[in-house]
């Protein structure tokens, strides 16, 4: 596992403090090719999903130079996080994720992303979601890290990336793979609790389990990345945020009564998609 801290050069990016997209692109290029094609890529979709560069972009990108300190403490949480991170894998699942960890100022495409990018399997970290969805906490910082590093222990020792021709089993593969990653998040922590959004939130979520995963269920037909309600901080079901987070972590929960979790890493969508309807059948 290797690290990479790219903040260090982020205020020349800006012009007398307004984000400039060509300086932005010249440091991603100067420090880690690759990166200026993901996140380009990345924006145009959401852009042509109607989002605006002016308005839901530039505002977070800016408070970056603005909260200077803030960028700061988020750079020391993220080497305090990775140091001996290796070590605490191992001592959990008894092999490694083979990965790089890269803290960087993106476009917004996330607070975490799982990519390949130059032939490895990296985890991009940008600093100014981390900013605008106040994640730069150590504990905050610690679970980001690891929910994509369980992303990436499922590519590495099953399989992570499918296709599908339908849309029902495209989603219902990403609360699947969520779940893996939160679970891997979990025992790597040691709490099958822990979940980074709070007290408050999990307890609605547990209060809830049936009616979230009936809506997820009915959704599946018609669901797609404009009017999906259950994975994003920019969404809700029912007023709360990555409620499909705490599904999947439930649903690969349930699995785990009678499957190891390295088995439930290869699994097909046809399994996933008869354990799910089972698992609905349980708590709807």
């Amino acid at each position: 596992m290797r690290t990479f801290d790219l903040t260090d050069g982020i205020r020349s990016i800006y012009e007398n403090g307004s984000f400039s997209l060509p300086r932005w692109e010249r440091y991603t290029d100067s420090r880690m090719p690759g990166i200026t094609e993901l996140c380009r890529a990345d924006l145009q979709d959401c852009l042509n999903a109607g989002l605006s560069f002016e308005e839901n972009y530039l505002p977070v990108l800016h408070a970056v130079y603005e909260k200077e300190q803030e960028t700061r403490e988020i750079t020391d949480h993220f080497r305090a996080v990775t140091d001996r991170l290796e070590e605490t894998i191992l001592s959990v699942f008894g092999r490694t994720v083979d990965a790089d960890l890269v803290l960087y100022l993106g476009l917004c495409s996330g607070a975490g992303w799982a990519v390949q990018l130059n032939g490895r399997e990296t985890v991009l970290l940008g600093v100014e979601k981390i900013l605008e969805l106040h994640w730069g906490g150590l504990s905050e910082m610690k679970a980001l890290i690891l929910h994509e590093l369980g992303h990436l222990y499922q590519e590495q020792y099953g399989v992570l990336r499918r296709e599908f021709s339908t849309g029902r089993d495209r989603f219902l593969w990403q609360l699947f793979t969520e779940g893996i990653a939160m679970v891997f998040e979990q025992e790597t922590v040691g709490d099958p609790q822990f979940y980074h959004q709070g007290s408050q939130w999990t307890s609605w979520c547990a209060a809830h389990l049936s009616r979230i995963a009936e809506a997820f269920s009915g959704d599946l037909d018609t669901m797609s990345f404009e009017n999906q309600r259950f994975f994003g901080d920019w969404v809700r079901f029912e007023g709360q945020p990555d409620t499909g987070y705490y599904l999947g972590a439930r649903f690969v929960r349930e699995l785990l009564t009678e499957t190891p979790f390295d088995d439930l890493l290869s699994w097909e969508i046809g399994t996933v998609r008869n354990a799910f309807e089972c698992f609905c059948a349980g708590i709807c």
